[in-house]
This record gives structure tokens, C-alpha cells and sequence, in this order.
């Protein structure tokens, strides 16, 4: 290890340390770059080792002196997930934040994962729910407890868990999929902080969303879909409706820097931009889906997720 390389540890040992999925672009990297400014170390969890040494650049040219490195996680691997959280594990450092970020957003054609899950609901929701789990140990020895943010969306809303059709065989619909996924992040988040109550751990748990973050979202087929599914019409009226009810990826982040650092956030908390319709606006408590206050699905969904992951308890 070089002199550079140590030093950089050596401050990740010191500082607060926070983690954060799919931090190499996007509404990840200006979360990435929130927490740095709030003075805190931070790994990108990312898929590609060359957008992380670029987002890394990236975000040192922003926040000088700051300390920050990409490692390679691939949630639709759960072999990856083990082999980040072993390297975690190895390190022996307190998570203090672990935001919950990365994401797939409605491919065209139905995926899987490298375990045989649908892509969206594999890497959306089981892949962080391992991941989760792994670092649980270290989230524990953060001395104020470590935060776990669950990243969801106003996708939610649309959203339904059909348990007999889990990874979307019988019927595969891009965004109603996405849709599920994200219901799935925000009923983790609240199963979590249940069992966390009930358990006792040093634990924070809480959940947000970004709103209408612009974060090239129209500019593809995927973000034209979402238009679609969100009932916007026309690709002109798409980008003019994005444009004037949403917000950058920054303005997008901060529910997510909220949730995970303003002492007035709660556990078992859900964030999101406050102004009507929750697509825009500073942070505020968001509304909740009437199907993720549904213990009884959480439980279940808990249980699936863990018998698909591996997990036990």
C-alpha cells in the first residue's frame, strides 16, 4: 500500500464514515457529495471501478481536502454483496450512514439477476436488504447508532407486491415492476425500524425519496416510459412537466441528507420534498402509501426476502 493510500485509511478510521450505493452519478453522487461537505468520509459503492475513480475526481474537485474512494458492489450479485461486505468487515470501520441508493429504472425487457431474481426487484430491494444485513455489525458500532436510509420513490404509490409472481414471469410490465420495487424499499424501511424497536440494536432506520430529480431521466427510453406511466403526454410536454414541476439531482438529495442527518429526522421516518404533489420543494415528512403501512405484507415480504437472499434473522 502506498504512502497516499495508507493516509487515506488512516482518515476513513478517524472520520465519520458513510456508505453510499450507486454513488458514482446521479442523485448517489450528490448525496456523495452532501455528506462529504457535512465533513463525513465516504465509499461509493459502485458497479464500475472507472465511473467511481471519475466520481471520486469528481467530487474532490468539489469538496477539497475531503476523504473519499469507490468500491465495487454489484447488487444483482449477491456474491458481490458478501464480497463488499467481507471487505467491510475486514476493515473493522463503523458505519455511521449507509444510504440505500442504486437502482434499475424499467428496462425494456425483463432481466435477472446473477441469482435468478427480476432485475428491478433483485437489485432494487433484495440486494440492499443482503447488503443491509452483511454490514449490520458494523452499523451497530457506530457509536450514535448507524443510519440506514432507504431510498423509494413516488413510484410507490402504483406500487403492488404480487407474491405469486415475484420474479415477473407470468406478466412483465417494465414500470409497474419498478413500481413494486420501490414499495419494497419503503416497507423494508419500516419492517426494519420495527424490528430494530423491538430488538433493541444500535440502529437508526429511516426512508425518502427524491421527488422529480432530473437526472437525465426523460433523456432515454426508460424516462419516457415513466412520463407514460406517470400519465404525461408527448415527449415536448415530458421535458416541459420535468422541467417545471421537477428539481436537480441536488435539490433531490437533500430528503436524503435530511433522513440521515438532521437531528429532527425520526426512525422509521419518511422524507421527501415538501411542496404539493412531494416532486419539488425542501424536505419534508412525505406521505405514505396506504399499502406500505401493511405490517402483514412487510412481515411476509421480510421473510421472502430472506429466504431469497439467504439471510437468517
Amino acid at each position: 500500500m502506498c504512502q497516499q493510500e495508507a493516509a487515506s485509511h488512516k482518515a476513513l478510521k478517524k472520520a465519520s464514515l458513510a456508505v453510499v450505493t450507486g454513488g458514482s452519478g446521479g442523485l448517489g453522487f450528490a448525496t456523495a457529495c452532501g455528506l462529504l461537505k457535512a465533513g463525513h468520509s465516504v465509499i461509493l459503492a459502485v458497479r464500475s471501478s472507472e465511473k467511481g475513480a471519475a466520481a471520486c475526481e469528481a467530487l474532490r474537485a468539489q469538496v477539497p481536502g475531503c476523504v473519499v474512494e469507490a468500491l465495487s458492489l454489484d447488487l444483482a450479485s449477491l456474491r458481490s454483496v458478501r464480497a463488499f461486505a467481507h471487505k467491510m468487515l475486514e476493515r473493522g470501520t463503523a458505519i455511521d450512514i449507509l444510504i440505500c441508493n442504486a437502482g434499475v429504472m424499467a428496462p425494456l425487457q425483463r432481466q435477472e439477476t446473477e441469482d435468478g431474481a427480476e432485475l428491478q426487484f433483485g437489485v432494487n430491494h433484495l440486494g440492499h436488504f443482503a447488503l443491509v444485513h452483511a454490514l449490520k455489525p458494523l452499523l451497530c458500532a457506530a457509536e450514535q447508532g448507524g443510519v440506514v436510509v432507504s431510498v423509494a420513490s413516488l413510484a410507490a404509490w402504483r406500487g403492488r407486491i404480487r407474491f405469486d409472481d415475484l420474479r415477473a414471469t407470468a406478466r412483465y410490465s417494465p414500470f409497474s415492476v419498478y413500481a413494486a420495487s420501490k414499495l419494497a424499499n419503503l416497507m423494508f424501511a419500516f419492517e426494519f425500524a420495527r424490528r430494530v424497536r423491538e430488538s433493541g440494536d444500535n440502529i437508526h432506520v429511516r426512508a425518502a425519496h427524491p421527488g422529480w430529480a432530473r437526472t437525465q431521466i426523460v433523456n432515454n427510453g426508460p424516462g419516457k416510459g415513466l412520463a407514460a406511466f406517470l400519465r404525461i403526454p408527448g415527449e415536448l410536454g415530458q421535458k416541459l412537466v420535468f422541467r417545471l414541476y421537477g428539481q436537480s439531482a441536488e435539490q433531490g438529495a437533500a430528503p436524503l441528507l435530511y433522513a440521515a442527518l438532521s437531528p429532527e429526522a425520526v426512525d422509521g421516518g419518511y422524507y421527501g420534498p415538501g411542496a404539493p404533489g412531494e416532486r419539488r420543494g425542501s424536505p419534508a415528512l412525505a406521505a405514505i402509501p396506504p399499502q406500505a403501512r401493511d405490517e402483514k405484507v412487510a412481515r411476509h415480504l421480510w421473510e421472502v426476502s430472506e429466504r431469497l437472499t439467504g439471510i437468517c434473522g
